[in-house]
C-alpha cells in the first residue's frame, strides 16, 4: 500500500476504534450489563488498536542511527 492509502486505513480504523468504545461505554451503563458482548467489544477494541500502531509504525521513517 502506498502511503496516502495506509492514511485512510489509519484514519478508517481510528473511526471504528471510537465507535466501538462508544458502544462499550452504552453497553456499560446498561442494566442489566452485557459482560459477554463487552468483552467481545473489548477484544475488537485491543484489535484495531494493534492494527492501528502497526499503521503508524510503518508511517514512520526509519531512523539509520
Amino acid at each position: 500500500m502506498d502511503e496516502d492509502a495506509l492514511r485512510d486505513k489509519l484514519e478508517e480504523l481510528k473511526r471504528e476504534h471510537r465507535q466501538v468504545d462508544e458502544q462499550i461505554e452504552v453497553l456499560s451503563r446498561a442494566i442489566p450489563a452485557d459482560f459477554m458482548n463487552i468483552a467481545r467489544l473489548k477484544k475488537e477494541k485491543l484489535r484495531l488498536k494493534d492494527l492501528i500502531l502497526r499503521i503508524e509504525s510503518s508511517l514512520i521513517p526509519d531512523i539509520i542511527a
